[in-house]
């Protein structure tokens, strides 16, 4: 979810100083004065501010109904590829992204089985809604407020869910030798979740080790975590380095770059790692790994990360899927020019984009509109990119094959259990318990946007 704009306050300030500076082309009307407070007023502000950065200015309507309400209209200025720009008001909370993820802390999945469909848990947060209602991975929805689901309505459901402030859901669970536990209800009120911690472990299999990390959430800050992390790798000697990345949406690049500096071999602080391509006024940004880590993250270098960089490593594994989005897209393609990367699972949401905020600063009691617009495509070393329809995994594996789902961590479950014994050249000889279903026309859970500072 986006970092807060008072974090941001002070970078976002220099950011847009900066790029307003590379900005050739002047506002061609301003004696147009609107009342503040208007729609006008707002929709003005936010067509200007589109013009300068928005990746495709140039196709911007000419003529735009500036009464629209503020939400609707800033959504007549998107491009038809764009999926991720939006706007929301610090006063109008009912305009902030909306997901089960944000406001109750778990991700789910639908299946059909024996003409039942269920709902899937497949993340639960730490210390969110959702983990203190006592929900965990691999636990099935029945009925959700009293509903059973059904093909016809587990979209409708889901959809309610995501905008309820409290819910009932009738829950089971399921063994391989025991089948379905006695349903059970709860109640799960909307609420707050902050920081994560990281599931990691060193897996011993067949006489080899291998470092497993899950990552929910790319924090800013997180490198000093995965600085400890991956000496506990290397001190263990590991030559395997599984990366499960299936339910993470993103978030802070300094992070992700301090992952891709951890396992990349043989790089050096210089190397190019990521290119920024926004429109004619932004132009190409291009970040070494040094540089890309310092754009938000002051507290440890280059040189320390290396210091733990498992040198022993052979293969490395990058387990996504339909929520793996934005910085966690970046290490699949960002460490291709500098190591092989085997990815498994399903393909990823396909957000290969990033920008900064701007925020409506005419206001006096700072709760104007503040705009997340798409600025800038997203290129590795080799300008490789262009992911607008998802990653393709290297192996494509459904992760619910059967019915009972394993912890993350434990080497039974379907993903790791295919990259412990050889990725591409393991045989997977599971048949598909049930039926995937696919919701259509819901949100990702993935978050809104991939901010960035320079």
């Amino acid at each position: 979810m986006p970092l807060s704009m008072k974090k941001y306050h002070f970078a976002l300030r220099f950011v847009l100083l900066v790029f307003s500076l590379m900005v050739s082309c002047q506002t061609d009307d301003t004696s147009v004065t609107y009342e503040e407070g208007s729609n006008e007023y707002v929709n003005d502000w936010m067509y200007e501010q589109m013009k300068k950065y928005y990746l495709w200015n140039e196709s911007l309507p000419k003529n735009t109904a500036k009464t629209l309400n503020p939400k609707e209209y800033f959504g007549e200025l998107l491009h038809t590829e764009d999926r991720f720009s939006y706007a929301t008001s610090v006063a109008l909370p009912e305009t902030a992204p909306k997901s089960i993820r944000i406001s109750y802390g778990f991700d789910i999945s639908f299946i059909e089985y024996e003409g039942q469909v269920y709902g899937v848990i497949l993340y639960v947060l730490s210390d969110s809604p959702a983990e203190r209602s006592g929900l965990k991975r691999g636990q099935y929805i029945k009925a959700i407020n009293g509903v059973s689901l059904n093909n016809q309505n587990f979209e409708s459901l889901y959809a309610g869910l995501v905008h309820s402030d409290r819910a009932k859901l009738q829950w089971l669970e399921y063994s391989l030798q025991s089948g379905f536990s006695t349903a059970k209800e709860i109640e799960i009120i909307r609420g707050f979740t902050f920081s994560q911690s990281i599931i990691h472990k060193v897996i011993s299999n067949n006489k080899e080790k291998t470092g497993y990390i899950a990552i929910a959430h790319f924090d800013s800050g997180l490198a000093s975590t995965l600085l400890s992390v991956f000496k506990e790798f290397k001190n263990e000697a590991v030559t395997k380095v599984i990366v499960d990345l299936r339910y993470n949406g993103g978030g802070d690049v300094s992070s992700a770059t301090a992952l891709s500096i951890l396992l990349a071999p043989n790089i050096k602080q210089d190397d190019l790692f990521i290119r920024f391509k926004g429109n004619k006024n932004g132009g190409f940004v291009n970040k070494s790994f040094k540089e890309a880590l310092e754009m938000n993250e002051l507290q440890i270098h280059f040189e320390t990360l290396r210091t733990a960089h498992p040198l022993l490593i052979q293969e490395l594994y990058v387990l996504c899927g339909k929520h793996t989005a934005s910085a966690s897209e970046i290490i699949i393609n960002n460490l291709k020019p500098f190591m092989p990367v085997i990815s498994i699972g399903e393909k990823t949401v396909g957000k290969d984009v990033a920008g900064f905020a701007i925020e409506d600063e005419r206001t006096k009691d700072k709760k104007g509109w503040i705009l997340y617009p798409v600025i800038y495509k997203l290129f590795n070393a080799n300008n490789e990119g262009n992911y607008t329809s998802g990653i393709t995994p290297t192996v494509s594996l459904n992760e619910l094959q059967e019915m009972e789902i394993f912890a993350l961590g434990d080497p039974r479950e379907i993903l790791i259990n295919r990259a412990l014994n050889g990725g591409i050249h393991a045989k997977q000889n599971r048949n598909t318990a049930a039926k995937k279903l696919s919701l259509k026309a819901i949100p990702t859970d993935a978050d809104p946007f991939l901010l960035v500072k320079f």
